[in-house]
């Protein structure tokens, strides 16, 4: 079973909510909520496949040093295992918006569990939830 490394970022404003993004339609888990991010490629470096993602996805500019490490999800799917570095960030510049139709949420951490979410990203609820 192969494992895939994904990548994504707790964005957290100023008043302390996070950001989600709804899968959109024609993608896997179509309609679910998740934490921004998305693959790292061959010989990429996490840190640089989200700053990559974020300005694809939300048109905004991050450094990596802006970047802490939270927590990790590891979350065997029917043909894949994933493996999905989680980090969070407070600092970008832009505005965020949703650059590839999808529908994005500002949303206090303890509400993060009121939003279906894929599998994996479940378990981290509860951490952002703790952390912020």
């Amino acid at each position: 079973m192969p494992t895939v490394l994904v990548v994504a970022v707790a964005l957290v404003d100023i008043d302390s909510r996070v950001l989600i993004a709804q899968r959109p339609e024609g993608k896997s888990m179509a309609g679910l909520w998740e934490f921004p991010g998305g693959k790292v490629e061959a010989g990429e470096l996490p840190e640089t496949a989200l700053v990559r993602e974020l300005k694809e996805e939300l048109g905004i500019d991050i450094t990596e040093s802006c970047l802490a490490p939270l927590t990790f999800a590891s979350h065997v799917y029917e043909d894949f295992h994933l493996l999905m570095p989680l980090y969070a960030c407070r600092m970008w510049k832009g505005d965020v918006a949703p650059m590839e139709g999808q529908q994005i949420k500002w949303v206090r951490p303890v509400r993060l569990a009121d939003y279906p979410m894929p599998p994996a990203d479940i378990p981290l609820v509860a951490l952002l939830r703790d952390f912020l």
